[in-house]
């Protein structure tokens, strides 16, 4: 499914007429004018799956966040705005599709799927100092000696009823309740991917294999390839994993060069270097 059909920057003429005029402030900096200038970045047509690729300081990321802010896109994590960021998406335009609108329309950064698992061990750091104190509490009252002498001490009476009609697993369950399940970094990135992704919507995902280890990016491979197969979702991702650009189907960008050109997934440098780097040293595996 294509919600999205183009996005168009506002060239470089356009740019360059704004920073002239500004130049006359006190301002230094006039990011993100500039950032596509060199690479001639004009216009971005888009595929079921379109990926964007480049070194650090190609603007990849910048791309998308101008895309999702154009867009009034949903996310999680909010990111530094530059003086000039509201200028520059005002000269920015899009074009839908007539597929159909998204349900949804969201971005996911590494910055929210961090979050996301700092919030949850904190989470699960808390739930183990509970624990702890309700398996001390069950010994306690378990053996207690305890005799009930006015109505204050029914709620007392209670603990000391439960702890010694109940199993020690079974009271310190019903005492803090269903036990978060403890998961692995890669697991909960991709549990924070699976439940932020619905049917039906279209995604901008900032460098998604930050958290991710090559299992797992291939296990998220296969879920956006799933979602855009066969529950309606789009992608648009910002990544130089040598997995995800193995997307099926998938449309690269080469933020690279000069001007920005489509490639195939095994011509990008990237991954030309990592076939080359294990090309060099078959004889050891």
């Amino acid at each position: 499914m294509r919600y999205i059909d183009s996005f168009k920057f506002p060239g470089v003429e356009n740019e360059e007429q704004f920073v002239n005029y500004i130049r006359r402030t006190c301002y230094t900096s006039f990011y993100p004018f500039g950032v596509f200038a060199e690479n001639e970045l004009r216009e971005l047509s888009f595929s079921e799956i379109t990926i964007l690729y480049g070194n650090n300081g190609s603007g990849k990321s910048t791309a998308l966040n101008l895309m999702a802010e154009k867009m009034k896109a949903e996310r999680d994590t909010l990111f530094n705005r530059s003086s000039f960021f509201g200028d520059y998406i005002g000269m920015c335009d899009f074009e839908m599709t007539y597929e159909g609108r998204p349900e949804e329309i969201r971005m996911i950064t590494s910055d929210d799927v961090f979050d996301f698992m700092l919030n949850l061990r904190a989470l699960n750091d808390g739930v183990d100092r509970k624990r702890e104190q309700a398996f001390d509490e069950w010994i306690e009252n378990k053996h207690s000696k305890f005799q009930m002498k006015s109505l204050d001490d029914y709620e007392q009476l209670k603990k000391v009823v439960d702890a010694r009609s109940k199993t020690q697993s079974k009271y310190v369950r019903d005492t803090i309740g269903n036990n978060i399940i403890e998961h692995s970094n890669g697991e909960s990135a991709l549990q924070y991917f699976s439940d932020k992704i619905k049917d039906n919507g279209l995604y901008l995902l900032d460098e998604p294999e930050n958290s991710l280890s090559p299992q797992r990016q291939l296990e998220l491979l296969e879920f956006i390839q799933n979602s855009a197969r066969f529950f309606g979702c789009q992608f648009i991702i910002a990544t130089h994993s040598p997995f995800l650009l193995a997307l099926k189907g998938a449309l690269i960008y080469d933020l690279d060069e000069r001007p920005v050109d489509i490639k195939k997934w095994t011509e990008l440098e990237g991954v030309r270097t990592y076939f080359e780097f294990f090309e060099k040293h078959k004889n050891e595996f």
